[in-house]
């Protein structure tokens, strides 16, 4: 679509006082074209006075317009544009231009979508929207590679963990669908460029569920469903020491009543990741190397029924396949006595499918916005965990293998209504039921020590988890000339159910864990938006929102384990609620650009977060887990701009500050001793004050029609956590795109981390003093192609922004 630019220009000597609105549909199908253009001219010097573009039923409405005689045109990528003439007057104040009938054009019907040049970001009521241009996808061939480009984001580059405004407690949707697919995994195998646009909701309403303290990151994938049959492939290469490939194809075919589309994408890769960990108090050093081999598939196929205007289902299902294999070695050196050196060798094999079955039934009562939607959505994952360890050296453990399946299901009804008031008020109702179940099998070959230092098999473990969450919402906004508002409440019953059953293998011994919390919760929201002018706005939000522990932070079965520390999670761990306050300022810069500024602070209550204990049957060991902990607060600031200097330069940079007091527990030894005892382990809880900034640029370079450069550079300061203090971290990535096969293909080369500074530093304090390094390859040479096929008419379903409901694991250290 022809990129087009709104000159607002001044006109005090003419009052504003006219208003033009209709509908906008196919002449053919007689379905509403929704993002059809809207441009109004002066007609006596056909100079551009301002515009808009019609909303996902067709319609669309102008204000402001100022008196006299005017031009309005109705225009649509692969449509003929219809001109209208208008006459506004006090006497004549609206113009109603009824349904306009877009007739097919026979000079543009083999075009498809345009992929925006440049990525842009946009400040909205109750979210940033980044809308991804072909500048960012120049940043890597998945989801995982763009994410630490956004503003407040993120990624673990090690684990793959997301955060946002340096906190892990943040949902990840799909086109505001739940994924049971972990999150890292996902983040992996989305391709890049089939990204719309992304969605950063730092205090969602109380029509989104209220999970996620830092609030919701939509991925919003592009919807290939033009009229005629049309597809996109892509392919791509990445390599430093390891080969990593990924390939996409997307297709689709639309005619008359029906929508059939169906997309399959991979990523096969290996990824080699190495690091050490240095204890100077006994003059000891841990070394890692892991190399991951990973083979993801997804499959996606779905049909869209148009019934008639007024009503339309949709199906779709997704199939995840997964299949992994980790070989890892852990040596531990003791320079002062070789004799207790120890190594583990491990080999992980995981393989797993999360299937996803999503039903959509939507009914339009009016061409207003006034809708009733149905929505069911049901989830499965099944996982197989196979870890052999082989030890050798001084190690009291015998080589063992741990086996792990895991069954999940989710299955959530969502009905949803929206009434359009008079004089610009809306409201919206829905009513919501989340039913979760997990249950893990846990068996292993193992052996632990007992109280009294003597060897024992690990137990056996059955775990059952299930939530059930049962809520209704209620939304009400309204807009003024320059002011508008929109308050909700959502209340929730929710019902908790968990039991770990222990078995020993040499006895008969059965330890039961049974762990229960049912509770009523209400989640208030408000929004309040103040535009005095076209170029500036104001808001204010305020919600209340909850982090429930995810199935990895309760999980009692051993997580992870290395020769000195197991990770575990904690039953009884219990949900965390914060109350959150927003303040953002956006300044349009003209033709140029814009820029946005906030604040934000939280209160949090009963603050889940790391603790380390002592294991009793191994002094020598530690355990890592969860644990709840008293009130606290965080506060931070927020700066992003997107700005064209220059006809061939643009720019996105974004500065962001956060601050949080953070609590946790852990446990020492307070002499040397054989036997952990409550006499001699000192619990401590500690207290850090965590502050932290980022800083991130993207440059974008328009050298030709066809070839584009970009350049990337990120800087985040070092970040005081309870185990450790993480040193700064920073990188360049750099690269070239260019255009071929009249626009139609895309060669993209990519170089990151051009000096290999990339790594994840830490000096620690607790329980020990230790230094180390992680790194990974991150000096990478990528180079991807993309080709789009077919044509026709845009016509898609709109579809609803849905959020999921829990943490996606653990992860390692804070």
């Amino acid at each position: 679509m022809a990129m087009l630019c709104f000159a607002l220009h001044a006109q005090n000597e003419t009052p504003k006082i006219g208003t033009v609105q209709g509908k906008v549909i196919d002449a053919n199908t007689s379905e509403a074209i929704p993002y059809a253009t809207i441009v109004i001219k002066s007609k006596a010097d056909n100079k551009v006075i301002t515009g808009a573009i019609s909303d996902d039923n067709g319609n669309f409405k102008i204000e402001k317009i100022p008196a006299g005689t005017l031009k309005v045109d109705i225009q649509f990528i692969g449509y003929e544009t219809i001109t209208r003439e208008i006459t506004i007057s006090r006497e004549n104040k609206i113009a109603q231009l009824g349904t306009i009938s877009l007739a097919e054009s026979a000079t543009t019907l083999n075009e498809v979508e345009v992929v925006a040049e440049r990525t842009t970001i946009e400040q909205k009521v109750d979210r940033k929207v980044i809308t991804v241009g072909k500048d960012l996808v120049t940043s890597g061939p998945t989801a995982s590679d763009i994410m630490n480009n956004l503003p407040s984001v993120n990624v673990d580059q090690q684990t793959g963990d997301i955060s946002l405004r340096g906190n892990q407690n943040v949902r990840v949707m799909v086109d505001g669908k739940l994924s049971n697919i972990p999150t890292a995994q996902l983040l992996r195998q989305l391709p890049s460029n089939s990204i719309k646009k992304i969605e950063l909701i730092t205090n969602p309403s109380a029509k989104y569920n209220p999970e996620g303290m830092s609030g919701i990151i939509n991925i919003v994938l592009r919807k290939n469903v033009n009229i005629g049959f049309n597809g996109n492939v892509n392919i791509g290469l990445t390599r430093e020491r390891e080969s990593k490939f990924n390939s996409s194809l997307d297709m689709n075919y639309r005619n008359g009543k029906f929508n059939i589309f169906g997309n399959y994408g991979n990523n096969i890769s290996k990824n080699a990741n190495d690091g050490n960990i240095f204890r100077a108090d006994e003059n000891s050093e841990q070394i890692f190397s892991f190399l991951d081999n990973r083979k993801t598939h997804l499959f996606k196929v779905g049909v869209d029924i148009y019934l008639n205007e007024k009503n339309t289902v949709s199906f779709f299902t997704n199939q995840n396949i997964t299949d992994s294999r980790t070989d890892g070695v852990t040596d531990v050196f003791f320079y002062d006595d070789a004799s207790s050196n120890s190594f583990q060798d491990f080999a992980a094999l995981n393989d797993n499918l999360a299937s996803q079955y999503n039903f959509n039934y939507k009914y339009d009562i009016d061409d207003e916005g006034h809708n009733i939607e149905l929505e069911v959505d049901y989830n499965v994952f099944d996982a197989n965990d196979n870890i052999d360890f082989q030890f050798s050296g001084v190690s009291a453990f015998p080589d063992y293998i741990d086996e792990t399946e895991t069954d999940r299901d989710r299955t959530t009804i969502n009905l949803d209504y929206v009434r359009p008031l008079k004089n610009k008020a809306k409201l919206e109702l829905g009513a919501e039921a989340r039913l979760f179940n997990s249950g893990i099998d846990y068996q292993s070959s193992g052996f632990t020590f007992n109280e009294l230092g003597n060897l024992r098999r690990t137990p056996s473990t059955d775990f059952d988890y299930s939530r059930d969450i049962y809520s209704v919402y209620g939304t009400y906004g309204k807009q003024y000339e320059k002011w508008s508002y929109q308050v909700g409440l959502r209340a929730e019953s929710v019902q908790v159910d968990a039991n770990a059953l222990s078995r020993e293998i040499e006895t008969t011994d059965v330890n039961n864990i049974v762990f229960e919390n049912d509770y009523v919760q209400v989640y208030p929201s408000a929004f309040f938006t103040y535009t005095p002018s076209e170029k500036n706005s104001y808001q204010l939000s305020y919600s209340r929102r909850v982090d429930r522990p995810g199935i990895g932070q309760v999980n009692p079965i051993r997580e992870w384990s290395t020769p000195l520390i197991s990770s575990f999670g904690n039953i009884n761990l219990e949900p965390q609620f914060t109350n959150s306050m927003e303040v953002n300022y956006t300044r349009k810069l003209g033709n140029k650009g814009t820029i946005t500024g906030g604040v934000f602070y939280r209160l949090i209550e009963d603050e889940i977060n790391r603790a380390v204990f002592v294991d009793r049957t191994d002094i020598n060991r530690l355990i890592l887990t969860h644990d709840n902990f008293d009130n606290t607060s965080a506060y931070g600031v927020e700066i992003s701009s997107n700005f064209r200097p220059t006809s061939w330069w643009s720019f996105n940079s974004s500065f962001d500050f956060f601050s949080q007091t953070q609590k946790g527990i852990t446990e020492s030894l307070n002499a040397p001793t054989d036997v952990a005892t409550a006499d001699n382990i000192v619990r401590e809880t500690v207290e850090v004050d965590n502050a932290a900034w980022n800083f991130r640029m993207f440059n974008n370079f328009k050298v030709s029609k066809k070839l584009n450069l970009s350049a990337f550079g990120f800087y985040r300061g070092s970040v005081q956590g309870l185990q450790f203090e993480m040193k700064p971290m920073y990188f360049v990535n750099i690269g070239a795109r260019y255009s071929f096969a009249q626009g139609n293909g895309t060669l993209s080369v990519n170089y990151n981390d051009i000096f290999n500074t990339m790594e994840f530093g830490f000096d620690g304090q607790r329980p020990f003093r230790q230094v180390g390094a992680f790194t990974w390859e991150s000096n990478t040479v990528n180079v991807a192609i993309s080709y789009r096929f077919g044509g026709g008419k845009y016509r898609a379903k709109s579809r609803k922004q849905r959020d999921n409901d829990e943490k996606s694991g653990s992860g390692g250290f804070l």
